[in-house]
């Protein structure tokens, strides 16, 4: 949106200068349009009307072990959206992004279903999550952190409020700036999809998408099972992921580009010895995929999470069968930040401050 009130208010200026643009917003210490000395005095000037952040930080809240941080930032029509920000293995800082105020896919174990959808954000909307975190890191060095650069953010997760694919092309245009103004490489960013097959058909063929790593909420590959905790499955959903999994890893799959499947532990749902039997055929008839065992994060909705014993037991089958997968570190479940727990409330007050 930024770029075409650019393009409105300087019709005749060149393609460059956009790119100039582009590149300061990157820049964490320009925090305005005055900043950006490139641009002549009278050209910020009349950019005043033009946000130079679309996102606006309402509150900040750290995890007890100072190594989670969650901002509920306030978008222009005053919706707000959550963000957060993590500690990686790697010692830098992993931000996980949403790219839509609520979600319309309603699964189970997800409390930003609940909301329900209240629109999609625009392309400058979910940029500008990274450029909040780079600026927040900025002033404030981690100094916890085992390492010589705190303030770097390695990697991005599209994991947060709404379903990413069905945003594509605004997720599309956002990755694609990403790639060109940070040092984050494909293999650094992750979009994680409920499966909206429509749209990861349209990966595969379009020349635009870049083809950063996918990773899918599978939570069953026994079909009743999936229908009960994805109200948006269906029937045949699964021989056609099969189908589709098996095309993508033929045409991007190689030693550093894999496909995953979330997988959220649910107490006597789909943490059965017989569901880890049928997640690693599903698996094995495929090929090149990872299984990310998620321990269900406490929401108000219907379902509770797995036993410790439980999840190892069912990581334990998988790993016997040659499945390669993990079990994910839960990380910010004190401030409300783990995965599936993103939900903003109509009468949350609007006056919370940063901090």
């Amino acid at each position: 949106m930024r770029k075409e009130q650019f393009n409105q208010l300087f019709p005749d200026t060149p393609a460059y200068r956009w790119k100039q643009i582009e590149q300061a917003f990157f820049v964490p210490t320009i925090l305005s349009w005055d900043g950006v000395t490139s641009l002549s005095k009278e050209m910020r000037a009349r950019l005043v009307d033009v946000p130079f952040m679309s996102v606006t930080a309402k509150q900040v809240m750290v995890s007890a072990k100072k190594d989670t941080h969650k901002a509920l930032l306030e978008l222009g029509d005053e919706q707000v959206v959550e963000s957060v920000l993590m500690e990686n293995a790697r010692g830098d800082w992993t931000i996980c992004v949403s790219s839509q105020v609520g979600c319309a896919m309603r699964c189970g174990f997800c409390a930003t279903g609940k909301m329900g959808l209240k629109r999609s954000l625009t392309a400058d909307e979910i940029v500008d999550q990274y450029r909040f975190w780079i600026q927040y890191l900025t002033p404030t060095p981690i100094p916890q952190l085992p390492t010589s650069n705190p303030q770097r953010i390695s990697n991005i997760v599209f994991m947060g409020m709404g379903e990413p694919l069905a945003n594509y092309i605004n997720v599309r245009d956002t990755l694609n700036t990403w790639l060109t103004y940070t040092d984050i490489g494909k293999t650094r960013i992750t979009v994680s999809t409920v499966g909206v097959l429509p749209r990861l058909e349209q990966i595969l063929t379009d020349k635009d998408w870049p083809h950063v790593r996918l990773a899918v909420s599978l939570h069953s590959a026994i079909a009743e099972t999936r229908k009960q905790i994805v109200p948006t499955s269906y029937d045949d959903f699964l021989p056609k992921l099969q189908d589709w999994a098996r095309r993508y890893l033929k045409l991007l799959g190689n030693r550093r580009h894999h496909l995953t499947f979330e997988y959220v532990m649910l107490k006597d749902v789909n943490d059965t010895d017989e569901h880890a039997r049928a997640l690693s055929t599903f698996v094995h008839s495929i090929g090149n995929v990872r299984c990310n065992l998620i321990p269900y994060n406490l929401t108000d909705c219907e379902f509770s999470r797995s036993e410790d014993s439980q999840i190892a037991k069912f990581l334990s089958i998988l790993e016997k069968s040659d499945v390669v997968a993990t079990r994910r570190k839960t990380m910010g479940d004190d401030i409300a930040a783990a995965c599936g727990q993103l939900i903003v409330l109509s009468k949350k007050p609007r006056d919370q401050t940063l901090g």
